[in-house]
């Protein structure tokens, strides 16, 4: 079932990558538009000393209007695959163009994106059982920033909970891939869970620990090290976000 939902996700990114070219109607032009009227790209030689000191990242235009400048973003999908063709273009060494290749193709998206949902899918409808509820019990119980829920609903109902958050929030990863709003509030909410699981290692009895015969040194155990790769999940989350984030500002600039 989990390699099926990731089928699906994988071929609903791959159809909405593909999108149709605008051409532009606005008859007035001049030397920062990157958008001619036949839609093709157009950049000036010096184009990205001018937009680094705009602070803009795919272009923008701005135009002098009764003495006031009105800045206007004309991000679009195309611009932005335009910038991911020049990286590629620009690489010299191979192993420059392989970076390029992965960066075109969207591997990192794919990769973390698909990789959390099966994560969470898998994870919440675990704590939805008996073991899984029984296994988090130290964790949470030792945290200062969740001690208190398996106190005010139980371990099997509060962790019943957890697992109903953790799927809710991969429904709405999967959903942000159509919708990206939907995904900057998934994004948001694992940032929030990762960023309690993760002070788990330092709060957990077991998770650090001195190795006989080496003085002066704690380690991580198998416990902690598991509890560490939440702090790489907060990254990942904070990571979704950005990206859905600008799918959403891009959508909302092309419905204007």
């Amino acid at each position: 079932m989990i390699f099926r939902i990731a089928i699906v996700v994988v071929a609903l990114l791959i159809f909405a990558s593909y999108q149709q070219v605008k051409p532009q109607t606005d008859n007035s032009y001049n030397g920062l538009n990157l958008v001619d009227k036949t839609g093709n790209i157009r950049k000036p030689s010096d184009y990205r000393d001018r937009y680094q000191a705009l602070g803009i990242a795919s272009g923008g235009l701005s135009n002098l209007q009764g003495g006031k400048v009105i800045m206007s973003l004309v991000l679009s999908g195309q611009a932005i695959n335009a910038d991911k063709q020049d990286l590629s273009k620009d690489a010299k060494s191979n192993l420059t163009k392989l970076a390029a290749w992965i960066n075109d193709r969207n591997v990192p998206f794919l990769v973390a994106s698909i990789g959390m949902i099966v994560m969470l899918l898998w994870a919440g409808s675990y704590k939805m059982t008996a073991p899984g509820a029984e296994g988090i019990v130290p964790l949470v119980s030792n945290s200062p920033l969740i001690w208190w829920h398996f106190k005010l609903f139980g371990p099997y109902i509060g962790s019943d909970i957890i697992g109903l958050t953790e799927i809710t929030a991969a429904i709405l990863f999967i959903a942000g891939y159509m919708r990206p709003k939907a995904g900057i509030i998934g994004g948001f909410i694992t940032t929030l869970m990762f960023f309690i699981t993760s002070t788990m290692v330092i709060t957990t009895p077991g998770a650090i620990i001195s190795v006989p015969g080496i003085h002066g040194m704690r380690y991580m155990s198998f416990l902690g090290l598991f509890l560490f790769k939440d702090v790489i999940s907060l990254g990942v989350s904070f990571y979704l976000v950005s990206y859905f984030g600008k799918k959403a500002i891009l959508s909302e600039n092309q419905s204007r």
